[in-house]
């Protein structure tokens, strides 16, 4: 059930949000203030139940596609079964729902509008191209408009922080549908690769990672970052590296290879904002 829901992504994006709302969102408040915001952990484990169910409906509506692309992990997924999967994901929806209603009425409506969004996206929104990307990466940093939302904090520095993250993991939602070509193809699923082929989609990738690098430039001289600029620094020497790999590669692995960078990209970046105080 671990490999089911993805659990070291949802890991992760605990301690993204944990981060976030200690070093962006709560800049003026103390530490300890944070720590103890019971809220602010409700909010945080919301997110992670949501993202869980969320990849349990995945897992189940994409079964055919990633056994086709991922033959042994989606075997070895399938040796749960389908009934237990849906009461694991009744229990988490239910889980999401009660504590966002400790927290407030909002909050409530927040989390039942994106477990709804969940459920729409996986039954017909994944199956088309732009449209299917772009709300895949509105759902993945969705948790983190939850944290702003608290906050009350909606400083321009932090939509150029979310726009600059929004690009960068759309990028990584193209080069994963050239990675998982083959099972969408063979089940007419209709990505990007699949309708305008592999030169659109690395032009596609190309100009989105362009956006990236104009919003890192905005970043690093309009804001007081600190240490995080180096960050920032660092992405024009790998989004060169990147687009260089991106137009010789013509295999799966190769495409593979690129989606682990930008996810080490994205790592390393929500890393570094504790070193926007120094």
């Amino acid at each position: 059930m671990f490999s089911v829901i993805r659990g070291y992504n949802v890991l992760f994006i605990i301690l993204a949000q944990f981060i976030s709302t200690i070093f962006i969102f709560s800049k003026n408040s103390n530490f300890k203030f944070v720590l103890y915001d019971l809220n602010i952990w409700l909010i945080i484990f919301c997110s992670a139940f949501s993202i869980s169910a969320g990849y349990i409906v995945n897992s189940i509506y994409d079964a055919k596609k990633d056994l086709i692309n991922r033959p042994l992990k989606t075997t070895l997924e399938n040796q749960i079964s389908g009934k237990t999967k849906f009461i694991v994901y009744i229990l988490f929806n239910f889980f999401t729902l009660f504590f966002a209603s400790l927290v407030s009425a909002k909050a409530f409506l927040f989390f039942a509008i994106y477990i709804l969004s969940i459920i729409i996206y996986s039954i017909k929104i994944s199956k088309y191209p732009f449209i299917g990307n772009v709300f895949s990466v509105m759902l993945s940093i969705t948790p983190f408009f939850a944290i702003m939302l608290y906050y009350k904090n909606y400083s321009e520095e932090i939509i150029s922080h979310s726009v600059f993250l929004f690009f960068v993991v759309l990028t990584r939602e193209v080069v994963k549908d050239l990675e998982s070509f083959v099972g969408d193809f063979t089940l007419k699923y209709i990505t990007i690769p699949v309708k305008y082929g592999e030169r659109i989609s690395k032009w596609y990738i190309t100009l989105c990672s362009l956006f990236v690098l104009l919003l890192s430039f905005h970043i690093l001289n309009s804001y007081e970052i600190s240490l995080m600029r180096y960050y920032f620094y660092s992405t024009y020497l790998f989004y060169i590296c990147f687009l260089f790999f991106l137009w010789k590669s013509n295999s799966r692995s190769s495409y593979q290879k690129l989606h682990n960078s930008l996810k080490f990209l994205i790592i390393l970046g929500i890393l570094s904002i504790t070193l926007n105080n120094f």
